[in-house]
């Protein structure tokens, strides 16, 4: 018993980097791996259907850089916003907690303990996915307007989503995005400004049986 758990511990010390207060250092993305894009294109899908088991931190990291990683010097990302405004942030709900994606450190800050994934949607596979992406927009750093306030903020997380769908079609994950939330309670869990709004979640993970 005592290998066993020796054994395990190794295995999650090779797996996660742990900063301060439960952060955890994502590893470096594989710019280099996956399918061809048009082939991603071709298989990209919805899918509700979820496994429990949960996800290499590689391919965690992977998504989080996808749905809102920096690219370039300049601090530009892999998603474009309207006069790179960066107006979105994107949470990462996990069994174990909370985290704000920070993109400049590329790691994971814990903000809440615990398992809060079914407040992610109003369907059960929200409490199956092992990871539920929610995407958070600035409204009032873009548009001068409700409406182009609307209109960017949806394009932005629109961009991240498919990212994040082209990703899930290169290796083989389930994902779908779910814009049946409640945006209130949402809001009031990540104790989110006035003027920061849920624009809508997106459960990943291993296909279900």
């Amino acid at each position: 018993m005592k290998k066993l758990f020796v054994s395990a511990l190794l295995i999650v010390s090779c797996c996660a980097v742990f900063a301060k207060d439960g952060d955890i250092v994502l590893p470096k993305p594989d710019l280099k791996g996956g399918k061809p894009f048009m082939q991603c294109v071709a298989e990209r899908r919805t899918s509700r259907s979820f496994s429990a088991e949960a996800l290499p931190l590689q391919t965690v990291s992977e998504i989080l850089f996808v749905a809102d990683g920096i690219t370039r010097k300049d601090g530009r990302k892999t998603v474009p916003t309207a006069r790179n405004k960066q107006n979105q942030s994107v949470y990462a709900f996990t069994s174990d907690g909370v985290y704000l994606y920070n993109a400049k450190k590329h790691q994971l800050e814990l903000k809440i303990k615990g398992d809060h994934r079914a407040k992610c949607g109003l369907q059960d596979f929200h409490k199956v996915a092992p990871l539920v992406l929610v995407f958070v927009s600035d409204m009032d750093a873009v548009g001068n307007t409700e409406q182009q306030q609307a209109l960017y903020a949806g394009n932005h997380s629109g961009s991240a989503s498919q990212n994040v769908y082209l990703y899930a079609a290169s290796k083989g994950l389930s994902t779908v995005v779910c814009g049946l939330l409640n945006r209130k309670q949402l809001k009031e869990l990540l104790k989110l400004a006035d003027d920061h709004m849920v624009i809508f979640s997106q459960p990943i993970g291993y296909p279900g049986k």
